[in-house]
């Protein structure tokens, strides 16, 4: 959706690439401090409950596209381990870090294939989103159950954590479309209202 605006508004590829970085880095910034915020306020059981990390991702991929959210899908849980490692505690935690790198990043591309779709039409960002969850809760699941003698957490302890976080992603499925549906109102303009 985004690409759509800048090119409707006729911003050179130099200029494309640096409002492309900017926003990424923002939606980054986001699913960093967010999911803070829901630990301070909630507990780790709040974070598990709400995955405050998941909307900016969704955001991201319906806002920005496929690769773009590919990035943004990997980087986020990336960045946040290196920042909270810093600090002193890890968020996600190493051994969980590589299955969230993956889900987040098929949440961003799967929503993100909807992107000129929700420019078009901001309703397909309930598809999006619903699809792209989905898709990044089952590769999680998936991606465990392979790799499950060489990491501390079992497909039954990952099916638990999905069942809890049912009521964010319900949230999320409900929100993240509004949000979409709101920016693609402020950043596209209808052509009838000129």
């Amino acid at each position: 959706m985004f690409e759509n605006v800048l090119t409707l508004n006729n911003v050179s590829y130099g200029k494309k690439i640096t409002y492309k970085t900017l926003v990424s880095a923002t939606i980054i910034a986001l699913a960093i401090v967010l999911p803070q915020i829901f630990h301070l306020a909630l507990g780790q059981a709040g974070g598990i409950k709400f995955l405050p990390m998941y909307l900016p991702v969704l955001i991201g991929g319906c806002l920005m596209g496929a690769k773009w959210g590919a990035a943004i899908g990997m980087l986020s849980p990336l960045v946040s381990f290196i920042i909270t490692s810093a600090i002193g505690e890890p968020m996600p935690m190493l051994q969980r870090l590589p299955f969230m790198m993956l889900e987040l990043t098929v949440f961003a591309v799967v929503s993100g294939l909807f992107s000129k779709k929700i420019s078009e039409n901001g309703l397909w960002a309930f598809p999006a989103v619903i699809l792209s969850q989905f898709a990044g809760r089952g590769i999680f699941i998936g991606a465990v159950a392979v790799f499950n003698s060489l990491v501390p957490f079992t497909p039954a302890i990952i099916w638990s954590q999905i069942q809890t976080g049912f009521i964010g992603l319900a949230i999320q499925a409900v929100i993240v479309p509004i949000i979409i549906i709101i920016m693609k109102k402020l950043m596209i303009k209808d052509k009838n209202n000129d």
